[in-house]
């Protein structure tokens, strides 16, 4: 009960009296009860902080093309041969394993059924091997000495052959060495029909020099001359033509 004599005020209601303070003055501050993000809006109740819902989009995934493989690559290469070229020189400077017999197994439906012909212009599959692995290899061996002598020619065109699939024995080559020059590396012939024709043949198996210049092999000397590349051009034209040096005149 309230003490006599003394007048209470009225309570006033809160809502006016917010009302009376915001509209005394010129200076009050208006404040904006709806937000920009809520503009047009009509509600009943108190102000709401304004929530934007927004649906995550996920950034466009790139698209790269499905990564080739390098066998798949090796498998879809091509050469194009051109003229004076050989399937064993196209298999020796693309480092297939198998040699011009891999290449020619490959290619026999475009080649035909001579191997040694093989037109310009055609395209051959080739599944070519790294050469950094095979250079690797190769200069991981250590150096071969080889005598300057039959033998020593001999053993290294067999070691030449061996690197381009060219198939061939020490035996084959020796027998046949022994049938057409006697082991003469400067032999020649004079008077067959090849020398009546101007192309004499040479050497130790005594090979002419389209022949020579046909299967010469990348990494021997380019006089038909020399041993070891006189015997490694007769022994790849011997593969291409016989199957092997080792079926050139049968058995001694």
């Amino acid at each position: 009960m309230p003490a006599k004599g003394k007048h209470r005020r009225p309570k006033q209601n809160p809502i006016t009296r917010k009302l009376a303070l915001a509209s005394t003055g010129g200076a009050a501050l208006t404040l904006p009860l709806i937000s920009a993000t809520t503009a047009g809006a009509v509600g009943t109740g108190a102000p709401t902080a304004a929530v934007t819902s927004v649906k995550a989009v996920s950034a466009p995934t790139a698209v790269t093309a499905p990564a080739t493989t390098t066998a798949t690559t090796a498998a879809l290469a091509t050469y194009s041969v051109v003229a004076g070229d050989t399937l064993s020189e196209i298999a020796a400077e693309h480092s297939l394993n198998g040699g011009w017999k891999q290449l020619y197994a490959a290619n026999r439906a475009v080649v035909g059924d001579n191997p040694s012909i093989i037109q310009p212009g055609i395209k051959l599959a080739i599944g070519a091997q790294a050469k950094a692995a095979t250079a690797a290899k190769s200069a991981a061996k250590p150096a071969t000495a080889y005598t300057n002598n039959l033998d020593g020619w001999i053993r290294e065109s067999l070691d030449v052959m061996a690197k381009h699939g060219i198939p061939g024995t020490y035996n084959g080559i020796h027998r046949n060495v022994m049938r057409e020059s006697s082991g003469n590396p400067k032999a020649i012939n004079l008077w067959d029909i090849n020398a009546r024709n101007g192309i004499p043949s040479k050497g130790l198996l005594q090979v002419i020099d389209p022949t020579f210049k046909a299967y010469h092999v990348p990494g021997t000397s380019t006089d038909s001359y020399d041993p070891v590349a006189n015997i490694t051009a007769a022994c790849n034209y011997a593969a291409a033509r016989y199957g092997s040096i080792d079926n050139v005149n049968g058995p001694y």
